[in-house]
Protein backbone atom coordinates (compact mmCIF):
# COMPACT_ATOMS: atom_id res chain seq x y z
CA UNK A 1 0.00 0.00 0.00
CA UNK A 2 0.96 3.97 -0.34
CA UNK A 3 0.42 6.72 1.89
CA UNK A 4 -0.51 8.36 -1.42
CA UNK A 5 -3.74 10.28 -1.64
CA UNK A 6 -6.04 8.51 -4.26
CA UNK A 7 -8.70 10.73 -5.71
CA UNK A 8 -12.06 9.55 -6.38
CA UNK A 9 -14.71 12.10 -7.87
CA UNK A 10 -18.11 11.70 -8.92
CA UNK A 11 -19.30 13.19 -12.23
CA UNK A 12 -22.89 14.68 -12.69
CA UNK A 13 -22.95 18.24 -10.97
CA UNK A 14 -19.51 17.60 -9.35
CA UNK A 15 -17.46 17.89 -12.97
CA UNK A 16 -20.30 18.85 -15.35
CA UNK A 17 -23.44 20.66 -15.21
CA UNK A 18 -26.20 18.41 -15.34
CA UNK A 19 -29.20 18.95 -12.54
CA UNK A 20 -29.94 22.36 -13.92
CA UNK A 21 -31.21 20.88 -17.12
CA UNK A 22 -33.16 18.37 -15.07
CA UNK A 23 -35.02 21.42 -13.12
CA UNK A 24 -35.47 23.26 -16.96
CA UNK A 25 -37.21 20.06 -18.41
CA UNK A 26 -38.75 19.74 -14.90
CA UNK A 27 -40.11 23.72 -15.41
CA UNK A 28 -41.17 22.63 -18.90
CA UNK A 29 -43.20 19.87 -17.70
CA UNK A 30 -45.07 22.15 -15.08
CA UNK A 31 -46.35 23.91 -18.02
CA UNK A 32 -47.14 21.60 -19.83
CA UNK A 33 -49.49 19.80 -17.11
CA UNK A 34 -50.65 23.75 -15.60
CA UNK A 35 -54.22 23.05 -16.79
CA UNK A 36 -54.35 19.33 -14.32
CA UNK A 37 -52.02 19.90 -12.13
CA UNK A 38 -50.57 22.88 -9.65
CA UNK A 39 -46.50 22.97 -10.01
CA UNK A 40 -46.46 22.09 -6.16
CA UNK A 41 -48.65 18.93 -6.40
CA UNK A 42 -47.32 17.54 -9.67
CA UNK A 43 -43.75 17.95 -8.33
CA UNK A 44 -44.73 15.87 -5.23
CA UNK A 45 -46.37 13.50 -7.68
CA UNK A 46 -43.41 13.24 -10.18
CA UNK A 47 -41.08 12.67 -6.90
CA UNK A 48 -43.41 9.99 -5.65
CA UNK A 49 -43.37 7.90 -9.50
CA UNK A 50 -39.22 8.69 -10.04
CA UNK A 51 -38.63 7.30 -5.79
CA UNK A 52 -40.95 4.32 -6.99
CA UNK A 53 -39.18 3.72 -10.38
CA UNK A 54 -35.44 3.99 -9.41
CA UNK A 55 -35.77 -0.39 -8.89
CA UNK A 56 -37.15 -0.48 -12.35
CA UNK A 57 -35.00 2.25 -14.27
CA UNK A 58 -32.32 3.01 -12.24
CA UNK A 59 -30.40 6.68 -12.33
CA UNK A 60 -30.50 9.23 -15.25
CA UNK A 61 -32.62 10.92 -18.03
CA UNK A 62 -34.46 7.82 -19.70
CA UNK A 63 -35.73 6.56 -16.04
CA UNK A 64 -36.74 10.14 -15.59
CA UNK A 65 -38.54 10.84 -18.81
CA UNK A 66 -40.17 7.81 -18.25
CA UNK A 67 -41.60 8.86 -15.20
CA UNK A 68 -42.49 12.25 -16.57
CA UNK A 69 -44.83 10.07 -18.75
CA UNK A 70 -46.07 7.55 -16.09
CA UNK A 71 -46.64 11.09 -14.15
CA UNK A 72 -48.72 12.85 -17.08
CA UNK A 73 -51.25 9.89 -17.33
CA UNK A 74 -51.59 9.82 -13.51
CA UNK A 75 -52.49 13.02 -13.20
CA UNK A 76 -54.70 13.06 -16.40
CA UNK A 77 -56.66 10.17 -15.30
CA UNK A 78 -55.16 8.83 -18.58
CA UNK A 79 -56.59 11.75 -20.57
CA UNK A 80 -52.84 13.69 -21.45
CA UNK A 81 -52.58 14.39 -25.21
CA UNK A 82 -50.67 12.66 -27.25
CA UNK A 83 -49.27 16.41 -28.11
CA UNK A 84 -47.61 16.34 -24.37
CA UNK A 85 -46.39 12.84 -24.35
CA UNK A 86 -44.49 13.71 -27.91
CA UNK A 87 -42.95 16.91 -26.76
CA UNK A 88 -41.71 14.97 -23.15
CA UNK A 89 -39.76 11.95 -25.00
CA UNK A 90 -38.65 14.97 -27.34
CA UNK A 91 -37.02 17.40 -24.42
CA UNK A 92 -35.68 13.62 -22.50
CA UNK A 93 -33.73 13.36 -26.08
CA UNK A 94 -32.71 16.77 -26.79
CA UNK A 95 -31.54 16.54 -22.58
CA UNK A 96 -29.73 13.34 -23.58
CA UNK A 97 -27.64 14.89 -26.28
CA UNK A 98 -27.15 18.16 -24.54
CA UNK A 99 -23.18 19.41 -24.51
CA UNK A 100 -20.81 18.69 -22.33
CA UNK A 101 -20.68 21.99 -19.81
CA UNK A 102 -17.71 21.94 -17.19
CA UNK A 103 -18.36 22.94 -13.64
CA UNK A 104 -15.87 26.21 -13.10
CA UNK A 105 -11.97 25.03 -12.41
CA UNK A 106 -12.72 21.81 -12.83
CA UNK A 107 -10.63 20.95 -16.34
CA UNK A 108 -7.78 23.16 -14.49
CA UNK A 109 -7.38 21.38 -11.02
CA UNK A 110 -7.48 17.85 -12.59
CA UNK A 111 -5.20 18.39 -14.55
CA UNK A 112 -3.08 19.58 -12.27
CA UNK A 113 -3.85 16.56 -9.53
CA UNK A 114 -3.41 14.11 -12.42
CA UNK A 115 0.31 14.58 -12.07
CA UNK A 116 0.36 13.75 -8.61
CA UNK A 117 -2.05 11.45 -7.59
CA UNK A 118 -4.19 8.68 -9.16
CA UNK A 119 -7.87 9.92 -10.05
CA UNK A 120 -10.67 8.15 -10.48
CA UNK A 121 -14.43 8.29 -11.05
CA UNK A 122 -17.04 6.92 -9.24
CA UNK A 123 -20.76 7.65 -11.12
CA UNK A 124 -24.02 6.28 -10.77
CA UNK A 125 -26.56 6.52 -13.52
CA UNK A 126 -27.02 4.63 -17.50
CA UNK A 127 -24.56 3.35 -18.43
CA UNK A 128 -24.05 4.13 -21.93
CA UNK A 129 -24.67 7.81 -21.31
CA UNK A 130 -22.35 8.76 -18.55
CA UNK A 131 -19.90 7.12 -20.91
CA UNK A 132 -20.70 9.04 -23.42
CA UNK A 133 -20.56 12.30 -21.01
CA UNK A 134 -17.09 11.24 -20.20
CA UNK A 135 -15.67 11.03 -23.14
CA UNK A 136 -17.41 14.08 -24.35
CA UNK A 137 -15.63 15.80 -21.34
CA UNK A 138 -12.47 15.86 -22.61
CA UNK A 139 -11.34 15.03 -19.24
CA UNK A 140 -11.22 10.46 -19.56
CA UNK A 141 -7.55 10.46 -20.07
CA UNK A 142 -7.11 11.93 -16.62
CA UNK A 143 -8.83 9.05 -14.99
CA UNK A 144 -6.97 5.52 -14.20
CA UNK A 145 -10.36 4.25 -13.30
CA UNK A 146 -14.16 4.55 -13.88
CA UNK A 147 -16.66 2.71 -11.91
CA UNK A 148 -20.14 3.19 -13.21
CA UNK A 149 -22.48 1.44 -10.68
CA UNK A 150 -26.17 1.48 -9.81
CA UNK A 151 -26.36 2.51 -6.36
CA UNK A 152 -23.54 4.12 -4.57
CA UNK A 153 -23.72 2.40 -0.69
CA UNK A 154 -20.95 1.54 2.04
CA UNK A 155 -20.75 -1.99 0.27
CA UNK A 156 -19.70 0.09 -3.42
CA UNK A 157 -17.25 1.48 -1.99
CA UNK A 158 -15.80 -0.87 -0.15
CA UNK A 159 -15.21 -3.25 -2.65
CA UNK A 160 -13.74 0.01 -4.97
CA UNK A 161 -11.26 1.21 -2.25
CA UNK A 162 -9.98 -2.41 -1.97
CA UNK A 163 -7.67 -1.20 -5.08
CA UNK A 164 -6.14 1.29 -2.51
CA UNK A 165 -5.53 2.18 0.88
CA UNK A 166 -8.71 3.13 2.31
CA UNK A 167 -7.61 5.68 5.06
CA UNK A 168 -5.60 7.92 1.80
CA UNK A 169 -8.80 7.82 -0.63
CA UNK A 170 -10.84 10.69 -0.76
CA UNK A 171 -14.36 10.84 -2.44
CA UNK A 172 -14.71 14.57 -4.40
CA UNK A 173 -18.71 15.12 -5.21
CA UNK A 174 -21.78 17.26 -4.50
CA UNK A 175 -24.18 14.77 -2.87
CA UNK A 176 -23.95 14.31 1.02
CA UNK A 177 -26.52 11.01 0.48
CA UNK A 178 -24.34 9.05 -2.35
CA UNK A 179 -20.93 10.34 -2.31
CA UNK A 180 -20.24 11.30 1.01
CA UNK A 181 -21.65 9.53 3.78
CA UNK A 182 -21.29 6.20 2.39
CA UNK A 183 -17.76 6.38 1.21
CA UNK A 184 -17.30 7.61 5.02
CA UNK A 185 -18.46 4.44 6.56
CA UNK A 186 -15.71 2.63 3.34
CA UNK A 187 -13.36 4.20 5.10
CA UNK A 188 -12.05 6.92 2.93
CA UNK A 189 -12.08 10.76 3.35
CA UNK A 190 -15.09 12.80 1.92
CA UNK A 191 -14.97 16.09 0.71
CA UNK A 192 -18.63 18.09 -0.29
CA UNK A 193 -18.90 20.96 -2.87
CA UNK A 194 -21.23 22.27 -1.02
CA UNK A 195 -22.55 25.10 -3.63
CA UNK A 196 -23.36 23.01 -6.34
CA UNK A 197 -26.40 22.13 -7.58
CA UNK A 198 -27.85 18.66 -6.07
CA UNK A 199 -31.34 17.04 -6.59
CA UNK A 200 -33.64 17.14 -3.69
CA UNK A 201 -33.70 13.58 -3.65
CA UNK A 202 -29.93 13.17 -2.84
CA UNK A 203 -30.50 15.76 0.52
CA UNK A 204 -28.98 14.27 3.51
CA UNK A 205 -27.70 15.95 6.98
CA UNK A 206 -23.60 17.41 6.87
CA UNK A 207 -21.71 14.59 9.23
CA UNK A 208 -20.07 17.98 10.68
CA UNK A 209 -18.16 16.40 13.12
CA UNK A 210 -16.16 13.53 11.29
CA UNK A 211 -12.96 13.80 11.43
CA UNK A 212 -12.51 12.78 7.54
CA UNK A 213 -15.40 15.27 6.60
CA UNK A 214 -14.34 18.35 4.58
CA UNK A 215 -16.45 21.03 2.73
CA UNK A 216 -15.34 23.01 -0.19
CA UNK A 217 -17.24 25.73 -2.07
CA UNK A 218 -15.95 24.34 -5.78
CA UNK A 219 -13.39 22.52 -7.18
CA UNK A 220 -10.75 25.57 -6.86
CA UNK A 221 -10.69 25.23 -3.09
CA UNK A 222 -9.31 20.81 -3.42
CA UNK A 223 -5.73 21.55 -3.96
CA UNK A 224 -5.07 23.74 -0.90
CA UNK A 225 -7.36 21.39 1.17
CA UNK A 226 -5.04 18.57 -0.08
CA UNK A 227 -1.68 20.52 1.02
CA UNK A 228 -3.55 20.88 4.87
CA UNK A 229 -3.89 17.56 5.01
CA UNK A 230 -0.21 16.62 3.93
Amino acid sequence: MTDQWAIAFDADDTLWHNERFFQDFGREFERLLADHCDPENLTLRLQATEIRNLRFYGYGIKGYTLSLIETAIEVTNGRVPTQVIDRIIRLGRDMHDHPIELLPHVAEVLTTLAGQFPLSIITKGDLLHQERKIAQSGLGDLFRSVDIVSEKTTETYQHIFARYDAARVMMVGNSLKSDIIPALQAGAWGVWLSENLTWSLEAAPRPENHPRYHEIIDMAALPGLLDRLK
